[in-house]
């Protein structure tokens, strides 16, 4: 390892399917050092994971940087959002995680909109209206089906929390990872009274909101990773405000992220509020906002549809008319929780290839149906859009994404955003800097520009029919317990 021009910090995404970290040059943002470990999350119905699957993954991940990891000065956990992390009294799980891609408490975000005023109401008190996705609704599943569980909790956490807990000892999150429960009021940034004790949840069950920029706490001792004792800890956030942090966005900046879910956000210095639910209003890790658009369904399930027809993912043709709407997993945007993947316009003479470019279509109409809704209205429309994420990489995507969108793609160079955006917020610990100022002055949004093409308005438009006519058959009735 090359000496460093400045002082090393640890950034860390700790997602869905794994976690990573990365030690970084402060002064350059240069990537000394990496490493990589996995988890597993429960197939079926729900999906969850074991948190002590966390903690492993990043020791192991940690020692695999080798020294690099033991000169960082400072640290910062950048984590998958919403999930539902309860604890005993020792610290220990109470049970493994509601991951933020378990749908099974669609019925109970339902309920708390109908009891709370509606989805107007929500929108002005959180920023958001909350779906399955959301914190707050999977601790009213949890008091409904598992109460012993819920009595059983002493502590409730977000992923990125569980982590930044258990290097420093103390119970906090951040602004940005908060906002995503539906148990934050965006609009005076404190937890709110009324949602939770609508839900049963104590408030002092939860952890202290950490400002942007402060310290969250120090290393202590026996937490069996390469930190000395004193290592500074930064607040962390969640994946996308992380991934906002390492790309360096100024307001207005679009980006689309391809991962397991796929977002389409932009920093805002004005609160979001959107009463169709299809934008959250997020609060960023700096001070300002991040109104975002996901989907539950992106590279995974266009990977399965490849398998399925037993193809490569980069090998899509094109001239079709048949229409695959890819929500393997239900949908949050459409919000169709829960729906299936469908299929329409069949004829002897479609191919496998367009088959699976018509899933490609299928998730990035998704995403493109909400990207002007998180824009403000003085957004430049012809600014390049980010793209992101694992597939941000592949052709396939970014074929897809510049003839539905008709903008130019900027593909930044820089991978693994969300520990960057981690490793700048540590950086920002030791320099007094803003962390997105950071990652500026590291250049990470850096990146080939495939211009622009003409949009593809037909493809747009029979999707659209698709998804409109085939309503009854996504969200068909359910008991509602």
């Amino acid at each position: 390892m090359s000496a460093a021009e400045g002082p090393l910090v640890v950034g860390v995404d700790t997602s869905t399917q794994s976690t990573k970290a990365l030690v970084v040059d402060a002064a350059t943002g240069r990537v000394v050092a990496s490493g990589q470990a996995p988890h597993t999350v429960s197939t079926g119905a729900g999906r969850e994971s074991d948190p002590r699957q966390w903690w492993e993954a990043l020791c192991e991940a940690l020692h695999q940087c080798g020294d690099a990891a033991r000169e960082a000065a400072a640290v910062s956990i950048g984590g998958q959002q919403h999930g539902l992390v309860t604890l005993d009294a020792h610290g220990d799980p109470v049970r493994p995680a509601l991951l933020w891609n378990d749908v099974r408490s669609a019925p109970q975000a339902r309920r708390l909109v109908e009891e709370l005023g509606g989805p107007k109401a929500w929108a002005e008190r959180t920023g958001s209206v909350p779906s399955a996705s959301f914190t707050v609704t999977k601790w009213a599943w949890l008091t409904e089906h598992e109460p012993e569980a819920a009595r059983a909790a002493k502590a409730v956490r977000l992923p990125h929390d569980y982590l930044t807990e258990r290097l420093t000892g103390e119970g906090t999150t951040d602004r940005g990872d908060a906002s995503g429960t539906g148990w934050w009021a965006s609009g005076t940034e404190a937890y709110d009274e009324e949602t939770l004790a609508r839900v049963g949840l104590d408030p002092a069950l939860l952890p202290r909101v950490v400002r942007p920029g402060e310290v969250a706490g120090t290393v202590r001792d026996g937490h069996g990773l390469p930190f000395a004792k004193g290592t500074l800890v930064a607040a962390g956030t969640g994946d996308n405000a992380a991934a906002a942090l390492g790309l360096g966005m100024r307001p207005g900046m679009p980006v689309m992220s391809l991962g397991t879910s796929g977002t389409v956000y932009a920093v805002s210095r004005r609160r979001a509020a959107d009463p169709t639910g299809t934008v959250a209003g997020f609060a960023d890790a700096r001070g300002d906002w991040l109104p975002l658009a996901c989907t539950l369904n992106c590279t995974l399930a266009v990977d399965r549809v490849a398998a399925l027809l037993g193809l490569d993912r980069e090998a899509v043709e094109p001239g079709t008319d048949v229409t695959l709407l890819p929500y393997l997993d239900g949908e949050r945007t459409p919000n169709l929780p829960h729906s299936s993947g469908l299929l329409h316009g069949l004829r002897h003479d479609t191919t496998a290839g367009q088959l699976l470019q018509a899933a490609y279509d299928g998730a990035v109409h998704s995403l493109l149906g909400a990207l002007d809704l998180v824009l403000d209205d003085d957004a430049d429309p012809s600014a390049p859009l980010l793209l992101i994420g694992g597939g941000a990489r592949g052709a396939a995507w970014q074929q897809t994404v510049r003839r539905l969108s008709g903008r130019p793609v900027q593909i930044p160079e820089a991978r693994e955003l969300v520990a960057l955006g981690a490793a700048a917020q540590a950086a920002g610990l030791l320099t007094g800097e803003d962390a997105a100022a950071v990652a500026r002055r590291w250049n990470t949004a850096a990146g080939p520009v495939l211009d622009a093409v003409e949009r593809d308005e037909a493809t747009l438009t029979r999707i659209t029919g698709v998804l409109s006519d085939a309503a009854p058959l996504l969200e068909p009735k359910t008991d509602s317990r």
